[in-house]
């Protein structure tokens, strides 16, 4: 795909598209084609079932997940002809007109990606006066050059001589040592910055170096002073009080005790090896595995060492080989999560409970339940284990969300062993109240995990670094409970309180594993009515009038990712088929099924619907780090209209408990 050279949205802005034509259809025979939409649709999703009875689409996210997979290769020597034509070929086709790189559909050129493209691209041979390559240099330099990248491409650099070490921030590996009651412990992170910042600091503390096979002068503003430096701030602030201890830290090096450096440098490898998964992978992500990767390898474990090969063979499994011979590598998988999506997409459009599509998605679900400790229970040590991760192998890293949607698909679910899925319920149910947090809701891995202090550190420039909870991870769990018959249960009750709270003045609620608005408020909206939350509510009216004011004028709905630090794109954008659907899924639980939004919005679905009965979506609706690191799930595009156009024929799932009223 290749974004526009504005940065903007293309023709089809937040309210350029063409009217609806939907005042010309009749209700009756908008249902008539709503049913065929979810039937055809009910067709395609059932076809892309694995044997196993899992599904999963390719997750993308841009391309630094490429060019440091080609640039770790490098730094192990372990570099082949075959990847690097391959994910060269995938990096080119993603460059803007203007030379840059983008890190979502659409979106504007981002300069750290741009700058470990170009050095992907000249790994693989491609000339830096090329015209592409030159567009590039060019656009680098006009930015600020390396200089003005973030530290983590930097770091890069730095491990083939680009960039000195001297001029990175410090991260000792003494930092294992700090107890989970002290600042700025390990467990003060969210724990995809936790593994990552582990291994990093034995980079961090052996500062490699391997001899780097060209130089990146065209990418410095003056390469003679390839890094001008930037004044402190303030002592009396948080980033100036943290850039002097950086500074401390810099001159702690130079004293360190070696053998207390070196026995931190082992507990971090224990750490770190420790929590390999099964499949060689850490935490199912690609990030921490490649860092941990590098960390052990330059504390002597050699490429043959049953724990590297596990871990490389591990990210070749994170490859997607396209038709025309491109590589994209997936930073992370996701089947229990689209799994437990799909399986409650097709129930609610009405595939009968005890369909053997299902029964195999809920057989393969049960399979994937965790019932061993993790590093949730340093907050948690009293707490039994249970739940559900998010990919494959992630045993260390169970989250709430989804836990609370495989609870929901598994009580979708007709299955030949009641008892069996009873008891994962339980065990998934009891740990998932014993992660609410003291505010009330839940966040994604951790209880509590909300200090203010990991954000501010001159190492943490990219993306969110701790798990504070969020309204779509509370919603999805107040929805899971009163569906369990607990929607009287106090903690429920607390979680209500905590969402009506969190209403935006707007009526919207921030997604912050979605985006954004549009995601937020289609999350909360049905749990709040599943809880109980009368649909007459003030906060369920205030939400249905915002989704309404948002509606695009082709009767769909899209909100781009701009809208997490510029206002006056929440809840605008193109109009998206999973956006859609999230909004309807809000208006449809507020009892607004005979509306004129729902009826546009259903039209919009069943008018973009392409003969296979799927849907084309290029947009990035899912969210890593709000705006900074943006996913496009391949299957939101399915799942999500799937559930809306179900639930808009069938009707809304009715709660445990609730069924007479």
């Amino acid at each position: 795909m290749t974004a526009t050279t504005d940065g903007s949205a293309g023709a089809v802005g937040p309210r350029a598209a063409a009217a609806s034509d939907t005042t010309t259809t009749t209700p009756a025979d908008l249902d008539e084609a709503a049913a065929a939409a979810a039937e055809r649709s009910v067709d395609h999703l059932l076809g892309r079932q694995d044997a196993e009875g899992w599904w999963k689409g390719d997750l993308e996210t841009n391309v630094t997940m490429d060019a440091e997979d080609l640039l770790l290769r490098q730094f192990l020597g372990i570099l082949d002809p075959d990847t690097t034509r391959a994910a060269a070929l995938f990096i080119r086709g993603e460059q803007r007109e203007d030379g840059a790189w983008t890190t979502f559909y659409g979106g504007p050129g981002d300069l750290s990606a741009t700058v470990e493209a170009y050095v992907a691209l000249r790994l693989a041979g491609d000339a830096p006066d090329a015209p592409h390559m030159a567009r590039a240099s060019a656009w680098v330099r006009a930015r600020g050059g390396i200089a003005e990248a973030r530290v983590f491409t930097r770091i890069w650099l730095a491990l083939f001589g680009w960039w000195r070490w001297e001029d990175l921030p410090e991260l000792p590996p003494e930092l294992v040592f700090l107890p989970s009651w002290f600042p700025l412990n390990i467990y003060d992170f969210g724990c995809w910055a936790r593994q990552t910042i582990v291994p990093l600091t034995v980079v961090s503390a052996k500062r490699p170096v391997r001899p780097a096979p060209f130089g990146l002068d065209e990418l410095h503003t003056d390469p003679a002073r390839p890094n001008p430096g930037k004044p402190l701030a303030p002592a009396a602030s948080w980033d100036g009080f943290f850039q002097r201890v950086d500074k401390g830290l810099h001159l702690y090096r130079k004293v360190a005790p070696r053998r207390l450096r070196k026995a931190a440098m082992n507990v971090a490898a224990r750490w770190i090896v420790e929590r390999q998964e099964n499949d060689g992978c850490w935490g199912g992500i690609q990030p921490p595995a490649v860092y941990s990767i590098i960390a052990l390898h330059l504390l002597g474990y050699d490429l043959k060492h049953p724990v590297m090969r596990a871990g490389l063979e591990s990210l070749d499994r994170f490859a997607v080989w396209r038709e025309d011979g491109a590589r994209m590598v997936e930073a992370c998988q996701s089947p229990v999560w689209d799994t437990c999506l799909a399986t409650i997409a097709l129930a609610d459009a009405g595939v009968r409970p005890d369909h053997p599509a299902l029964v195999k998605a809920a057989d393969w679900m049960l399979g994937e339940e965790i019932v061993r400790t993790g590093d949730w229970a340093v907050r948690r040590p009293q707490l039994p284990p249970g739940g559900w991760a998010f990919e494959f192998h992630n045993d260390n890293y169970p989250d709430i969300d989804d836990t609370a949607e495989v609870i929901l698909a598994l009580r979708r679910v007709r299955h030949p062993d009641p008892a069996r899925v009873d008891a994962a319920v339980a065990r998934g149910g009891r740990w998932t109240l014993g992660m609410q947090s003291k505010n009330g809701a839940w966040g994604a891995f951790d209880a509590d995990n909300t200090s203010p202090l990991p954000n501010r550190l001159p190492f943490c420039d990219f993306g969110e670094v701790v798990d504070p909870p969020s309204a779509d991870v509370t919603a999805h769990v107040v929805e899971m409970l009163a569906h369990e018959g607990r929607a009287d249960h106090p903690s429920t009750r607390r979680g209500v309180a905590w969402l009506l709270a969190e209403q935006e003045p707007c009526g919207a609620w921030f997604g912050r594993w979605g985006v954004n608005y549009v995601y937020g408020t289609g999350s909360v909206v049905p749990a709040l009515t599943a809880a109980g939350v009368p649909r007459g509510h003030p906060a369920i009216r205030r939400a249905v009038g915002w989704l309404e004011s948002v509606q695009n004028e082709d009767g769909g709905w899209g909100e781009d990712l701009r809208s997490y630090h510029e206002q006056r794109w929440i809840g605008h954008g193109a109009s998206t088929a999973s956006q859609t659907a999230w909004a309807l899924l809000a208006l449809l639980a507020a009892g607004e099924r005979e509306s004129e939004a729902v009826r546009r919005g259903v039209a919009w679905l069943v008018r973009t619907q392409r003969e296979d009965g799927s849907w084309d979506e290029p947009y990035f609706t899912g969210t890593g780090f709000p705006w900074d690191f943006s996913i496009n799930y391949h299957l939101y595009r399915q799942v999500f209209p799937l559930t809306a156009l179900g639930r808009y024929v069938n009707g809304e799932p009715v709660p445990h408990g609730r069924e007479g009223r």
